[in-house]
């Protein structure tokens, strides 16, 4: 682990010596460490198994790193490494999709995808100058500067408040991206428990608490090797001790919290079919492509009757007021004779009294048993240069072959699909990586859902990371709001989770099937769903206020009495 920054001299460093300390620049190697560290931060991440234990090795390192710098300027540069080298390889599959499927030239793809990542390196670099200004690091000029870093327990709540704060800006800020927030890694990790209470940033808030204090706990245990006589080993032996002690209880409770109950079984067990038909992204919107997987979908719905059948987002890749006769047909016959709900993907659209279609949408329609009632569901978080185009950036999207428009955005809260009683609420694509809008749509329904459902497509992605990291994060909302979560996808993972975020069943990628499985659908809120990310915001933001008031005076003293 590495030391905190370093002076030549602990006491009676002279003005002079002290104003050459604050100015001294960390060498370049500094930053490519970090660099390093981020990069391997990705391995924490599925399909790594357990991979939380070694992103909490990871922070803690990371944290230890930080306490060299030697103001805001270098802790900002220092998470800016960090957060570039894990963005860069943890969503490398992004390239996939705008070379691979989109066409765009292979330097123009990794020319965006480097500018891409630096720009999501920007939120822990903000993270890191936050906590360097609200531990004391940055603001106590020569006295603090001509000194070691010490972690304090002010500066770890700031490190954890200011972490936090950072991921919920990357996942709000231009629609959001909180893909690789901290918190996922650890689904499978220590820190899960706290998922129903906090949410993935709670986690995140965590992680980098405990991190800061097992960094604070080896500092003090190191301190008495310079002191003389058994009382200052004494003394430096129960300061690290402290730490250490809340750092364990800490992990010690979010191994616990599991056996918690937050929600409880409601209404009978559903059997429910997941459908995954492989279409290739190339052939998916071509003519004979389309007919081919209007066709097979068709066969797949109809070979089996369960009491939900799920495909894949546009599945069925025309508009819904353009249903070929004989699969409408045939879906509905089966649906009437078998009891057999389905939840199909397609394109929805609006009929202006002049008879023009208009506003079109990302949709999945719901087929009910003995009525000719349509469900609809209609996308409301819409991904940028996927489904719309942001503003200014129409160039961007011209230079892929790829078939975008601007889609029209569904409501915030939609009502849930009812299948024998038990309200299905239905997401499509990346909407399951905003564990915020999940639990708004629980926790605002008149009808609250007893079982999610996410229906997507990720062969843009190609055979890559990117499916476990979905399926990932998909736990995660499972674990967040007590609720099975069921996925239906066109390559992988088509899968079935429990309300403890267990996978049940699952599919290989890129083969044709269908999952049988039966899910039993909850009732009741966890926190979580109760506060949504406002509890982890409130206190981080007051701590982070405490620690930019009084970190400062906070680390004055300390080091007058060291």
């Amino acid at each position: 682990m590495a030391d905190p920054i370093t002076s030549r001299s602990r006491r009676g460093v002279s003005a002079p010596a002290a104003e050459q300390t604050r100015g001294r620049a960390l060498p370049r190697w500094h930053y490519l460490v970090a660099l390093a560290a981020g990069a391997a931060n990705t391995l924490s991440f599925a399909p790594t198994p357990h991979g939380g234990w070694l992103e909490l090795a990871i922070f803690t390192f990371f944290f230890a790193w930080l306490t060299r710098t030697t103001g805001w300027k270098s802790a900002a540069l220092t998470g800016g490494a960090f957060g570039f080298g894990n963005f860069v390889t943890g969503v490398w599959w992004l390239y996939v999709s705008m070379h691979d499927y989109g066409g765009m030239a292979a330097p123009l793809a990794g020319a965006a995808l480097v500018l891409f990542s630096l720009y999501l390196a920007l939120y822990p670099a903000l993270a890191a100058g936050v906590w360097s200004f609200c531990a004391g690091h940055a603001r106590n000029g020569a006295l603090e500067n001509a000194r070691p870093f010490s972690p304090t327990w002010h500066g770890a709540l700031a490190f954890a408040s200011a972490w936090a704060i950072g991921e919920w800006l990357r996942g709000t800020v231009f629609t959001g991206f909180p893909w690789l927030s901290s918190g996922y890694a650890q689904v499978d990790g220590p820190l899960a428990g706290f998922a129903p209470v906090a949410g993935v940033y709670g986690i995140g808030w965590m992680l980098a608490l405990v991190a800061a204090l097992l960094v604070q706990a080896w500092v003090r245990l190191r301190e008495p090797l310079g002191a003389v006589g058994g009382a200052g080993a004494k003394r430096g032996g129960t300061r690290a001790a402290v730490p250490a002690l809340v750092a364990v209880a800490l992990l010690a409770a979010g191994m616990v919290l599991p056996l918690a109950h937050w929600t409880v079984p409601a209404n009978a067990a559903l059997s429910v079919r997941l459908l995954q038909g492989n279409v290739k992204q190339e052939m998916k919107f071509e003519e004979a492509g389309m007919r081919a997987a209007i066709d097979q979908y068709q066969q797949m719905i109809t070979s089996k009757p369960a009491d939900l059948i799920v495909t894949p987002e546009t599945a069925i890749p025309v508009l819904a007021q353009q249903l070929p006769l004989p699969f409408a047909s045939a879906v509905r016959n089966f649906s009437d004779t078998t009891g057999t709900a389905i939840l199909f993907g397609a394109i929805g659209g609006t009929i202006t009294p002049e008879g023009r279609l208009v506003d079109y949408t990302n949709s999945l329609f719901g087929v009910t048993p003995g009525t000719h009632d349509v469900y609809r569901y209609d996308k409301h978080h819409l991904v940028p240069f996927g489904e719309f185009v942001p503003w200014g950036f129409r160039w961007f999207v011209n230079l892929m072959r790829i078939p975008l428009g601007d889609f029209a955005r569904g409501a915030p809260v939609q009502k849930p699909f009812v299948v024998h009683n038990q309200p299905v609420a239905a997401n499509i694509c990346y909407e399951d990586i905003f564990g915020e809008e999940i639990a708004r749509t629980i926790r605002e329904s008149a009808t609250p859902a007893g079982v999610l459902v996410n229906s997507t497509n990720l062969a843009w992605f190609g055979d890559t990371i990117a499916l476990d990291q979905h399926l990932q994060i998909a736990r995660m909302r499972s674990l967040e709001t007590g609720r099975p979560m069921l996925r239906a996808t066109n390559t992988g993972t088509t899968a079935a989770i429990d309300a403890n975020g267990k996978v049940l069943g699952r599919l290989s990628p890129y083969t044709v099937g269908s999952l049988d499985v039966t899910v039993q659908g909850t009732s009741g809120s966890t926190p979580y769903v109760t506060s949504g990310n406002n509890t982890v915001l409130a206190v981080s933001l007051f701590l982070l206020a405490f620690g930019f008031a009084f970190g400062p005076g906070i680390r004055r003293r300390q080091n007058g009495t060291n």
